[in-house]
């Protein structure tokens, strides 16, 4: 699961971790949904992602 959020200003959508708080202007994704997310054109897409530990 994913949580995809939108800065408009500088067109820009950004994936990543799915989000323990309530955003009005998130939105949950599935990872098929997460992976395949493309934006407008002229807009960044930025995907974070989380790095395993390896302890």
């Amino acid at each position: 699961m994913a949580t995809l959020t939108y800065d408009y200003a500088d067109s820009m959508a950004v994936v990543g971790p799915l989000s323990s708080t309530v955003e009005p202007h998130g939105y949950d994704l599935c990872e098929k949904h997460a992976e395949r997310l493309s934006a407008p054109q002229g807009w960044q897409v930025v995907r974070h992602v989380v790095l395993g530990n390896d302890f």
